[in-house]
Parts: structure tokens; C-alpha cells; sequence
């Protein structure tokens, strides 16, 4: 099935790895795992050391708001809005600091004590840029 719609940010590792963003399948859109960026790079990056360890998780929350204002800017490409997202898998270097921040920056995002999403959390040893905290894909769909 070839897809409907598809959109990118125009950011270097786009093209780099070789990917779209966000594919839309009739009424489904797929997110690729989206991340707290801007055009030049991560947003709130945690601290590393010599090599490349994160030393301080500190920034979870700031880079999940992040991800989750990039990810509903995407959406709106496709008409869509977090409303319409009904999975999410979201992928963290530590789960403790994960924890901390998740709920109450998902509850903004969402507007809801109860976001109607079904959400897998996994803790991952790495992540695509350094400093990097959390990534999360998603899919939404729309009505018919």
C-alpha cells in the first residue's frame, strides 16, 4: 500500500539514516520516534561525559514537553491532533527519572488526568543524539 501523505522536518539525519517522519495510511498515521529538537539540533540536552554517558537525567521533563510540542505540530499536517493518538511507545534512558516526569508532562500535553492512549515504556541503553533523554513514536487515528 503506497502512502497517502508523508512528512519530514528537513533536519540533516533525515537524511542521513533515510527516513520520513510521519507516514499516513487512510485513516492511521505513523510517527516515527520524535525527540526534543529544533532545526539545530536537541533542545535541552543532558549533560554527558568524555564518553558520552549521560552524568545527570535531569532534563527529562523539559525534553518530553519538547517531543510532545514537536510531535502535535506534526500532527497538524495531517489534520490530526493528540486527541487522535491512540498508541504511543516511549523509549528512556532511565526509567526512575522517566517516571518522575512522564505524568505530569503527558497529562498537559494530553489536557487530561487520564490520557485515552494506550502507552508501552521501555528503558533503551542508547538513544539517536547525544544528551538525548526520551523518544517517543506514535500513532494516531483519524475518523473515518
Amino acid at each position: 500500500m503506497a502512502a497517502e501523505q508523508v512528512e519530514s522536518w528537513g533536519v540533516p539525519w533525515e537524511q542521513e539514516f533515510g527516513y520520513v517522519q510521519a507516514v499516513r495510511h487512510g485513516n492511521t498515521i505513523h510517527l516515527a520516534g520524535q525527540f526534543s529538537h529544533d532545526s539545530t539540533g536537541l533542545v535541552a540536552p543532558a549533560p554527558v561525559d568524555e564518553h558520552g554517558r549521560v552524568t545527570d537525567f535531569g532534563n527529562m521533563a523539559e525534553q518530553m514537553r519538547r517531543t510532545y510540542a514537536n510531535t502535535t505540530e506534526l500532527l497538524a499536517r495531517f489534520g490530526a491532533t493528540l486527541d487522535d493518538v491512540v498508541k504511543e511507545v516511549v523509549y528512556v534512558l532511565d526509567m526512575d527519572s522517566a517516571f518522575a516526569a512522564s505524568g505530569p508532562v503527558r497529562k498537559a500535553a494530553f489536557g487530561t488526568e487520564t490520557p485515552q492512549v494506550a502507552t508501552t515504556i521501555l528503558v533503551t541503553p542508547r538513544l539517536a543524539q547525544p544528551g538525548q533523554l526520551v523518544e517517543i513514536s506514535f500513532t494516531a487515528q483519524l475518523a473515518a
